[in-house]
């Protein structure tokens, strides 16, 4: 079957086609959260999706890539080759468009334990993780900022996963590592500030706005580890992120 237009369409055939094979793929990105958020349509949110990205689990590689280049992908190898065990890419030319997959992981500027949930939901990453890839981003842009207001908009906060972020789980996570926590509240308090310069009603405002001061409570008041509170000692002093290397899209 040649490659959908639709992205879409043609991201729900590369996952219903892993599974035919025995290979788990999940969205995440912002695509992903298209599919979760109708919110994401709205005029003052909405924004293009180029590429499609993927978590599978660990020692996946050599399959994904075997499904992904018979799906009718071109792969970057010089890339693959020696990043393979964590992320991978491919291309397709006709569409302008790029495939990303994280092997086991999500590392960005914090890694994050996805694939332990990898299997909650059948098409994506669980609402928590997918709000999590867009909150550890340190240099927050407008296509973030806006898939978190999208997706704040449109799913109340909880202690369950399916349409509910379980802020929970996000709690727990960033309990567990102080530069993620800290990571995570900036980019809270950057999209509260964003969600008020979109064109949204005060209502949808105000909507995000009282999910956001509802996470960052949920942060505060979650346990700390003991990793976290000597991390915390040292605070700004020594940087806490990673800035990833952009690659050069094919």
């Amino acid at each position: 079957m040649a490659i959908e237009n639709d992205i879409a369409t043609e991201a729900r055939r590369i996952v219903a086609t892993g599974e035919a094979q025995a290979i788990t793929l999940r969205l995440l990105g912002g695509l992903a959260i298209r599919l979760h958020a109708p919110s994401a349509e709205h005029r003052a949110l909405q924004r293009s999706y180029p590429d499609i990205d993927f978590a599978t689990p660990a020692r996946r590689s050599s399959a994904v890539e075997n499904l992904i280049v018979g799906l009718g992908y071109t792969p970057n190898k010089n890339f693959n080759l020696l990043n393979g065990s964590s992320r991978l890419l491919f291309y397709d030319q006709a569409n302008s468009r790029q495939i990303d997959v994280f092997v086991g992981s999500f590392e960005m500027c914090h890694r994050l334990p996805i694939t332990e949930r990898l299997t909650l939901e059948p098409l994506t990453l669980p609402l928590a993780e997918l709000l999590l890839t867009k909150l550890q981003v340190v240099q927050l842009n407008d296509k973030d900022g806006r898939d978190i207001c999208a997706l704040l908009l449109d799913h109340p906060l909880g202690t369950t996963d399916g349409e509910t972020i379980n802020s929970a789980r996000v709690a727990a996570l960033c309990a567990e590592d102080w530069g993620l926590w800290k990571t995570v509240t900036l980019s809270l308090d950057k999209v509260r500030q964003l969600a008020q310069r979109y064109e949204l009603q005060p209502d949808e405002q105000q909507t995000i706005v009282t999910r956001i001061d509802a996470l960052m409570a949920a942060l505060e008041q979650a346990p700390k580890s003991l990793r976290w509170k000597m991390r915390s000692a040292v605070g700004e002093r020594i940087q806490w992120y990673t800035l990833p290397e952009e690659v050069q899209r094919g």
